[in-house]
């Protein structure tokens, strides 16, 4: 803890400026008794004499004192930058886990500007830990993401509820069905996302249904996903359905929706949930799931 104030600081800053206890003190608006007992509790504190005094003669500043100033200064411009920095107002940063951000960033961000137009807003994407590093460090206010590798110490709202689909070539055996359940997997060969995260939550998901995943391949994109899918290398799961039945590379393929009940996921607003919650936090989190 601070032994000297940001106050008394400026007593001393105040003093070396005028050369005399007595115009210091008119400037911080003091009296000159409760100026020199701050003065002499910082030398008492650092165990050196700042000022020389001497009756009839200017208040001057020892060696030691020059070099005192100079870095009391610097702690007042710090202080005063910190406290600039906190009266300007900054972007409101909306984030968004990557594969959910087509789907969910502009419209939102659209919906929020209209709701609060006098409040900048600017997007952020990222992956689970992202989101989670970048909101409990303040650099990210509120995501958008499912509600994986967030731990208690986050707010969430549910935004809705979805089911993944599978993704498969158009000669795949299971290209004629017009839903499948996950159990059906049991012997097919499977990619999925490189995500640790999300990884790990479709093989726990596997695991819980009886179905011992064959994980051949692990994209870090869903369109890569897709193409090997429909190159008939295996079956893509995802919980991300584009419009479109063609592939970047040209490549045809077969979306199809599970039914699976214990598969569905939620998509939620999560936010960091420091003691006192951020009341536009809450504004905004209102103002999304209400549309």
């Amino acid at each position: 803890m601070l032994s000297i104030s940001l106050r008394q600081y400026e007593y001393v800053i105040a003093v070396a400026d005028a050369g005399s206890m007595t115009e210091a003190a008119n400037a911080v608006n003091v009296s000159q008794p409760s100026l020199s007992v701050a003065i002499k509790d910082v030398e008492g504190k650092m165990g050196r004499k700042i000022f020389l005094r001497r009756k009839g003669s200017a208040t001057t500043l020892t060696p030691f004192g020059h070099r005192f100033v100079e870095q009391a200064r610097g702690v007042l411009y710090a202080a005063t930058e910190i406290e600039r920095a906190s009266d300007t107002a900054r972007p409101f940063v909306l984030g968004c886990f990557e594969d959910l951000a087509p789907w969910y960033l502009t419209k939102t961000l659209a919906r929020l500007s209209e709701r609060f137009p006098t409040t900048e807003f600017r997007a952020y994407e990222g992956r689970f830990t992202q989101l989670a590093t970048e909101m409990n460090e303040g650099r990210v206010d509120l995501a958008i993401t499912y509600d994986i590798g967030f731990d208690r110490s986050f707010g969430r709202r549910k935004i809705k509820q979805v089911s993944p689909v599978i993704f498969v070539a158009v000669d795949h055996p299971l290209a004629t069905q017009s839903a499948v359940d996950l159990r059906r997997l049991n012997d097919c060969p499977l990619i999925l996302s490189a995500e640790e995260l999300s990884c790990g939550y479709i093989r726990n998901l596997l695991a819980e249904l009886g179905v011992k995943p064959d994980v051949r391949h692990k994209t870090s994109s869903l369109e890569m996903m897709r193409s090997l899918a429909a190159s008939g290398v295996g079956v893509g799961i995802s919980y991300s359905n584009p419009p479109t039945q063609i592939c970047y590379d040209g490549q045809p393929l077969v979306t199809i929706p599970i039914t699976t009940a214990e598969a569905r996921a939620d998509v939620m607003l999560v936010w960091a949930k420091p003691t006192e919650a951020d009341p536009f936090i809450l504004e905004a989190v209102e103002a999304i799931v209400s549309a």
